[in-house]
């Protein structure tokens, strides 16, 4: 099959520019590469031809050949013939407007005014430890965050002052490099400026070009009522300043409430244990129990068996959200008596004598457990 006309194949004029030529051929990349087109046989030979096309185009000494000769003025087989498809200029020129397309796509920058290397500053985390009566309460604290400022010397150019950086004769001032790797040509961080676009020669004596140096800043937080372990606090602006111009980062304080000796938090509920004597349990009485706000009186009924729960309503932590109010659980713990005297062990004797004579009555769990170990062992 003869080769179509390559202006015809890219849809332009023959005296086309440079980079109408190239606008042609991106269009017509994006519509039949094969990546957009699957299994497309039809795609795929509009796609090679429109590349075959540009490579010749877009090279000035392959198109004079082109005009003057036609195709067998570029044929790779013909004595003296121009580089052929897929080489030399040609490729070069094709990887160049192919780039183009993906930084159309990816959002990538190109040339030496095509990026801005205006960069967002980065954020900062502080970890806060605070008691869990400030949690419960809410409460004011002073933090110190070090972060890194703009030199006050160089007023954040990193130059010497009564010097100014250059542009980067690397990247010419984009921050970036192409580097051919195979068909395609890749995009990477300049690796003499970093990314900055910029090379200083002389560099600032305080913060050694760098244009930000080191530096405490004090903040006051404040502590909202009820907030949780592991809760973030987030302080738009306070983090690290943006270069050149960029916004500045955030800073995000994280929450660690330490472990208190009484109370264990769960969500707004609070939980703690209370020991009786086994007196005050078998024949009831008042005890009074911690609570955030002061002390409480707990009426305990007779006969109360350790692990039995008492709630208070209303006297945990408030919900930092809601406002509404945890409970406080109170987790009953009978103690057993040491350190005993014989009168005291004489009277426990005694208990344990008449205690026996009715253990049906007085002590029904452990009866009701001794029949079912019974009734296990005469299987």
């Amino acid at each position: 099959m003869a080769k179509r006309d390559y202006y015809d194949v890219l849809g332009v004029n023959r005296d086309a520019s440079e980079e109408d030529i190239k606008k042609s051929y991106r269009k017509l990349a994006m519509k039949f590469h094969p990546d957009r087109n699957p299994n497309d046989k039809s795609a795929e030979e509009k796609f090679k031809e429109a590349k075959e096309a540009y490579e010749v185009l877009s090279d000035s000494n392959k198109r004079a050949a082109y005009d003057r000769y036609g195709h067998a003025g570029v044929d790779p087989s013909a004595a003296g013939g121009p580089g052929g498809f897929g080489s030399g200029a040609g490729f070069e020129g094709f990887s160049d407007a192919f780039g183009g397309i993906f930084d159309e796509i990816f959002g990538g920058g190109r040339g030496g005014g095509g990026r801005s290397n205006v960069y967002r500053g980065a954020d900062l985390r502080y970890n806060l430890e605070i008691s869990l009566e400030e949690a419960a309460r809410g409460a004011e604290k002073t933090i110190r965050i070090p972060l890194m400022e703009e030199c006050e010397i160089c007023h954040g150019s990193g130059a010497k002052p009564g010097t100014q950086p250059k542009t980067c004769p690397t990247c010419g001032g984009a921050g970036q490099v192409r580097m051919q790797q195979g068909f395609f040509s890749i995009q990477q961080t300049c690796p003499k400026c970093h990314g900055s676009g910029r090379h200083i020669s002389d560099p600032c004596g305080s913060c050694h070009g760098a244009g930000r140096v080191k530096k405490q800043k004090t903040l006051e937080v404040k502590i909202p009522v009820g907030i949780d372990d592991g809760m973030r606090l987030r302080h738009a602006g306070y983090g690290e300043p943006g270069v050149n111009g960029g916004p500045p980062g955030d800073l995000y304080v994280e929450i660690h409430v330490r472990e208190h000796p009484v109370f264990q938090r769960d969500h707004d509920d609070l939980h703690c244990e209370m020991p009786i004597g086994f007196a005050t349990a078998a024949l009831g009485g008042e005890i009074a129990i911690p609570t955030l706000d002061g002390v409480a009186n707990l009426k305990i009924p007779a006969e109360t068996q350790s692990g039995k729960v008492f709630r208070l309503r209303g006297k945990g932590i408030r919900n930092v959200r809601s406002g509404h109010p945890g409970d406080l659980l109170c987790h009953v713990v009978v103690e057993t008596p040491v350190n005993l005297n014989e009168r005291q062990k004489e009277l426990l004797r005694e208990f344990e004598e008449l205690a026996q004579k009715d253990a049906a009555k007085q002590t029904p769990r452990a009866k009701g457990w001794m029949d079912k170990v019974r009734e296990f062992f005469s299987d």
